[in-house]
């Protein structure tokens, strides 16, 4: 009986901790790669974050980011202006969804990021 109580309780823990990981993020817009592509040339008015790795950036970037890896942005919020749209990417997408959610905790409300991260990316890079 206590083992099957501890399988069920372990079963919760995993799927709460899927749920919050891959769970949409309230407000947060997603866009796919040619509408990010045109959300970027249209808004000039807003910050384009990679919260990639620096080895990640190196291997090529979206032109004009600002590097904040997701591990540092709770503690570099201050480079991130809230008068300004704030657009994110990383690899696959899951990064730049976590990083929506610390923005939004912190009082930041025009948050987009690329579905699909990089990989979806069909622009240009630059290295």
């Amino acid at each position: 009986m206590l083992k099957t109580v501890l399988y069920v309780a372990l079963g919760l823990v995993a799927i709460w901790l899927l749920y919050t990981k891959f769970a949409p993020v309230g407000g947060l817009k997603e866009l796919n790669a040619g509408d990010f592509k045109q959300a970027l040339v249209a808004d000039r008015d807003h910050i384009l974050i990679d919260v990639r790795e620096p080895s990640e950036v190196q291997q090529g970037h979206i032109k004009g980011m600002l590097n904040i890896p997701l591990g540092q942005l709770g503690k570099r919020l201050s480079e991130v202006p809230h008068d300004k749209k704030v657009m994110l990417y990383c690899r696959s997408g899951n990064r730049s969804k976590q990083a929506a959610k610390i923005l939004f905790d912190n009082g930041y409300d025009d948050v987009t990021h690329l579905k699909g991260g990089i990989l979806s990316w069909d622009g240009a890079l630059q290295k």
